[in-house]
């Protein structure tokens, strides 16, 4: 328990008012990043209306099959991530909590694997914009430029979502060790319940991606 008293810092008058401020300052941080990506999601959707035959031809280009399993393997990444704050507000075993943060970890590293070939995918096939950008097999009449622009946002926005993704898996690292030490409990369980918001925040942002990215209508935007 010593271990556990120690967490309050000089600054706090108890505990109560620690966590109240720590979750404050997670709240005000994930609307910083809320105004950040909404930022990126206002331009997509702009270039998206304007030029609806590229972004779709670009979208075909995608796997759709690897983007619906990084979907589920995030969901349920998410579902482990509850499980151990869950197991710390309750003061189940940290070797409990242990357990759903590794089972986190896991499946954020399948995210992040996944996403690595997607990348590869794309570059082996020409669908990096820049010089090399000729992609294969491309419809006829479409604008290379605008499809590059599409692949521009698409790199943009899944490369931001998966940065956060290994700062999450960073922390998660942090957790696990911390917890091996046993350092939680119902009174103190602060850091992984604001590892558990940032995850959930980064999960619901691929939610958003997903369908913006992998799945337009090919008759978005049309008259």
């Amino acid at each position: 328990m010593a271990s556990h008293a120690t967490a309050l810092r000089h600054h706090f008058e108890n505990p109560d008012q620690q966590q109240e401020a720590s979750s404050l300052g997670m709240w005000v941080f994930l609307l910083t990043e809320i105004m950040f990506f909404g930022g990126m999601f206002m331009a997509y959707l702009a270039y998206r209306q304007a030029y609806p035959e590229s972004f779709a031809a670009g979208s075909a280009k995608l796997n759709v099959t690897l983007g619906m399993a990084n979907t589920l393997v995030l969901i349920g990444s998410s579902l482990t991530m509850a499980l151990a704050v869950r197991s710390a507000a309750a003061g189940k075993s940290n070797k409990v909590i242990v357990v759903f943060l590794i089972l986190t970890l896991f499946l954020g590293s399948v995210f992040l694997g996944i996403k690595a070939k997607e990348y590869h995918d794309k570059w082996i096939h020409h669908e990096v914009p820049g010089a090399n950008f000729h992609p294969d097999e491309w419809p006829k009449g479409v604008d290379m430029s605008h499809a590059s622009l599409y692949f521009g946002l698409y790199f943009g926005m899944t490369g931001l979502h998966a940065t956060h993704m290994v700062v999450g898996v960073g922390l998660l690292l942090f957790l696990i060790i911390k917890a091996g030490r046993g350092a939680y409990s119902p009174a103190w369980h602060t850091p992984v319940e604001m590892v558990g918001l940032y995850w959930h925040f980064v999960d619901i942002v691929w939610i958003f991606l997903f369908p913006l990215l992998y799945l337009i209508d090919p008759n978005f935007g049309r008259q």
